[in-house]
């Protein structure tokens, strides 16, 4: 049997390193992901906790304190800057995990995350869900709610849109996010890789491809960009 021609051998090779790439890739973002979920409980049990009793305690020396206006203030100044750390922590916890996802589940999640950006950024987000949770592993949901903040993130940062829409379609074989804005396009820098942002789809795409999915851009029917993300349910990781 005659060996493979040289271009041919080449080919397979380049297919062998794009597997191993691509494997090494999804096993890199599954330990990032456990990473991210433990020092997002870390902040919780130990450092939330802490602060909770700290709130407590001092809740009841305020009660003590005698009525001194300077005591008083000071007293009230502290608090306020508690309850800043307070707030400062359960951000971290957010930006690090999502426990809505693990509690919760997928649709909660997502639902969630649309209503807080429209609600924060002052724009018209839609969101359109099935009507019981998602029948999917884990993985996808996960990837599903890193993408989603993602594109919502490049909507904020480059599209100059006003309205945004979440569809989510859970069929037997796949699932599907469609994320549509009404923004200035496929111009914005982002998708027109003049900014580092795009390295947050490029990672949305590979997770996809991990999955055996697929992540495309398409330029809206008259303005914005729709970006629609497909993942097979039987597909394991390569």
């Amino acid at each position: 049997m005659s060996a493979p021609a040289p271009q041919e051998h080449n080919h397979q090779q380049d297919a062998l390193r794009s597997a191993d790439l691509s494997e090494l890739l999804g096993h890199v973002h599954t330990c990032w992901d456990n990473e991210r979920r433990s020092l997002s409980r870390q902040l919780h049990d130990s450092l939330g906790s802490s602060l909770t009793a700290l709130t407590m305690h001092l809740g009841l020396l305020m009660q003590k304190l005698p009525q001194d206006a300077a005591l008083q203030d000071r007293a009230n100044h502290m608090k306020k800057l508690l309850g800043q750390i307070v707030e400062t922590n359960r951000q971290m916890q957010l930006k690090l995990w999502n426990d809505k996802l693990e509690f919760l589940g997928v649709r909660v999640a997502l639902d969630e995350l649309v209503t807080q950006f429209g609600e924060q950024r002052g724009i018209t987000a839609r969101c359109s869900l099935p009507e019981e949770e998602l029948d999917c592993p884990r993985s996808h949901g996960i990837v599903l709610l890193h993408t989603l903040e993602e594109a919502l993130r490049n909507i904020d940062m480059h599209a100059q849109a006003s309205e945004v829409d979440v569809i989510v379609d859970d069929n037997e074989d796949e699932v599907m996010l469609t994320v549509k804005d009404n923004g200035v396009g496929l111009a914005g820098p982002v998708l027109a890789g003049q900014s580092a942002g795009k390295f947050g789809l490029r990672m949305a795409r590979e997770r996809a491809a991990y999955l055996g999915g697929t992540l495309t851009l398409a330029a809206g029917a008259e303005r914005g960009v729709t970006l629609t993300m497909v993942l097979p349910k039987s597909a394991s990781p390569l």
